[in-house]
């Protein structure tokens, strides 16, 4: 039987995205008398890879210390605490040099390939999985998974019109957030955690920010709830994002999702500057005998906020010069820099990078091979499973770890 038309494996991965490619290259080279097969249903594979980070690949993060590490994680941190310490980032930038991919580090942290291209990953990834005897075949969508009587599994599969059955010893499922995947997954005993958006922009419609596309504030505090995250904030034509925005989201998934995206935003726009302290600050501008003749709108106080939003946020003292302000005008400015209210009214979605939180259900797998709790020989890697990071590199993190991991108990 030619290799092509072979319908028994060791190893079938389901999923050609980064944790199922590595998942298999961990376990073809760890074992090269595997016959291992990844099937994906796109026309493509690692297609998540090529679009991420504005097609440059964010690959991880430079944290290397796990305990830190899991605080990026809105769900799946205490899951990956031990996983953390047998595959981190550290263990990622080692492994791409290896296979001919140098990383870099930027200021913030996120790590890319030099070359600033997402192909170079896909490239080494599939280049990688070939060298290691690895096949794949795309355009295959799975359609059922049965426990086979003798062990192992048995997959119904489709290519376009022809449906193929497919048998396999062990079973990695690598498909993201696929909801036919998550019907399999039940009919197979496991239980899901309903999956909801996750990293996502703020729909605002608000006069204060009418004109201000495009500006960027350096740090700012976001509030919603109890929830609280400090970073970098992007006005849009839609309303708001930047990191601050995308982190709030992700760690409020669930909430939003419930109270169907509509909730009520606190910005300070002055980072973690007290409503006192900003106070304090137009009091003493007011005072300054050079600014008393100079208007509030072109003479901001805080020169680090963007002077198109300085005039926003103080359009309601109009043409006024400093030295006519009243106290109860500086009160008001004071509250506006420092807990500006925004009605949340949808969500966008993060340009092409759609992440979902929800999943598998993190207490029916062992972290220490990713494989079932449920059913023997089945095992699980990335956002199959209820694991969700903050942007930055770490939900590709999270592939990789648990794509090793998983790799490495496949091939024994």
């Amino acid at each position: 039987m030619s290799k092509s038309n072979q319908t028994n494996w060791d190893v079938l991965v389901v999923g050609g995205g980064p944790a199922g490619f590595f998942a298999a290259i961990r376990c073809a080279e760890q074992n090269k008398n595997l016959r291992i097969l990844i099937i994906e249903k796109a026309r493509q594979t690692l297609g998540k890879v090529i679009i991420s980070g504005g097609g440059r690949c964010n690959v991880t993060h430079a944290c290397f210390d796990p305990a830190q590490l899991i605080t990026y994680y809105p769900r799946g941190g205490a899951a990956l605490r031990g996983a953390f310490t047998r595959f981190q980032p550290a263990d990622t930038v080692k492994w791409f040099e290896s296979h001919g991919v140098k990383l870099k580090t930027e200021a913030d942290g996120r790590m890319f390939p030099v070359t600033d291209s997402s192909a170079t990953i896909a490239d080494c990834l599939r280049e990688s999985a070939k060298k290691a005897g690895v096949e794949v075949q795309m355009g295959m969508s799975l359609q059922k998974v049965e426990k086979s009587s003798g062990g192992g599994f048995r997959l119904t599969v489709q290519r376009e019109a022809a449906v193929l059955h497919l048998e396999t010893k062990k079973l990695l499922l690598a498909t993201g957030s696929d909801p036919k995947t998550r019907e399999i997954v039940q009919s197979l005993g496991h239980s899901i955690e309903e999956p909801v958006p996750s990293l996502f922009t703020f729909n605002i419609s608000d006069k204060r920010l009418e004109g201000l596309a495009g500006v960027s504030i350096e740090s700012v505090t976001v509030k919603m709830d109890s929830l609280t995250q400090r970073g970098p904030l992007l006005i849009t034509h839609w309303g708001m994002s930047g990191p601050a925005i995308l982190r709030l989201s992700a760690w409020g998934a669930r909430e939003l999702f419930e109270k169907k995206y509509h909730a009520i935003l606190f910005v300070n726009w002055l980072g973690d500057t007290t409503f006192d302290k900003a106070f304090e600050v137009l009091q003493r501008h007011k005072d300054w005998h050079e600014n008393v003749r100079k208007k509030v709108l072109t003479e901001p106080a805080f020169t680090q906020l963007p002077a198109r939003l300085w005039k926003q946020l103080a359009h309601f003292v109009g043409g006024k010069n400093w030295g006519d302000i009243s106290k109860a005008e500086m009160r008001k400015l004071a509250e506006e820099l420092t807990g500006s209210q925004f009605e949340i009214k949808g969500k966008g979605q993060f340009k092409e990078e759609f992440v979902t939180c929800g999943g598998v259900k993190l207490n029916e797998v062992d972290f220490k091979t990713m494989q079932s709790r449920v059913v023997n020989d089945l095992y699980f890697a990335g956002e199959v499973l209820d694991i969700d990071g903050i942007t930055g590199g770490f939900n590709f993190q999270s592939s990789w770890t648990t794509g090793w991991i998983a790799g490495s108990a496949l091939s024994s």
